[in-house]
């Protein structure tokens, strides 16, 4: 994986704080972890299309009160779009069909609380930041980033009752010597793809200072660490999503939640070499 390019691509006037990012058909759908919008983003045409998720939607929502949604996901045609579960008012979903552009919203404290209950995680630690939906299983990424590091993958069979969910711990690279935690992942065949961010701070709620993001790749048949490189010493990379892959390389669009108030967001490309 040493082999990588990175770019800025494009700047989107409107949106800050993005925090995760979905591909599709010439589109980009994004997420700020501040917001009550989902972010249409027309590539070609360069157009913005704000979706309102809630009544009175707004851009720049206090700390305190943002519904932080951190992960969004592709499932057939609904987008997935989730809370961070880090407080209270973060356990929102909500489900977005890409074609009838109906919203659905559906509260998440229950299953989080049966996360926390069975895998013996405490409301401070718990602070979801990826997710992956395939067929039969959903995959959360725990951004161990808390006091006590709880850093990892949480699975479980997708809408089976007793839902029993299993938890496999990573210790990814250090960054100045504080350990990157995810921020998100995709999956592209059985390679989970995910970013990582190191920030001087044992809380996951207030922020730190940024010592960089690195990008590896997990086996998601048996859930071992393939590979990583450091990708930027100074940016916090939140969102990953699959852009184009071809036989001798893959591209990702990637953006970044500057932790501002800003209504801009950079949009990344990187480039990783696959011939091994």
């Amino acid at each position: 994986m040493e082999k990588f390019q990175l770019t800025l691509l494009f700047k989107i006037i409107g949106i800050g704080s993005a925090s995760g990012l979905v591909y599709h058909e010439d589109k980009l759908y994004l997420i700020s972890d501040n917001s009550t919008f989902l972010y249409e983003y027309h590539i070609p045409t360069e157009k913005l299309h704000k979706i309102a998720l809630v009544e009175n939607a707004q851009d720049n929502i206090a700390k305190k009160e943002k519904p932080d949604f951190e992960a969004i996901a592709l499932k057939g045609n609904d987008l997935l779009l989730l809370g961070s579960g880090s407080t209270q008012n973060r356990n929102r979903l909500f489900k977005y069909h890409l074609t009838s552009q109906k919203i659905q919203e559906r509260d998440f404290e229950k299953m989080y609380e049966k996360i926390k209950s069975q895998l013996h995680i405490s409301a401070d630690e718990l602070n979801i930041e990826g997710l992956i939906v395939t067929a039969e299983t959903i995959y959360f990424f725990q951004r161990g980033n808390g006091t006590n590091g709880k850093n990892g993958i949480i699975y479980a069979k997708d809408d089976a009752e007793n839902q029993k969910f299993e938890f496999v711990p990573f210790d990814l690279p250090k960054i100045k010597n504080i350990p990157a935690t995810f921020t998100d992942a995709v999956l592209v065949n059985d390679t989970i793809y995910f970013l990582a961010s190191a920030e001087d701070t044992t809380s996951t709620y207030l922020d730190g200072e940024v010592l960089g993001s690195i990008i590896g790749t997990i086996d998601i048949k048996t859930m071992k660490l393939t590979g990583s490189v450091q990708i930027s010493d100074t940016n916090k990379f939140e969102g990953l999503t699959l852009y184009k892959q071809s036989a001798n390389e893959i591209e990702f669009l990637l953006c970044e939640d500057t932790d501002s108030e800003v209504l801009e967001s950079n949009i990344y490309l990187l480039k990783l070499a696959t011939n091994h």
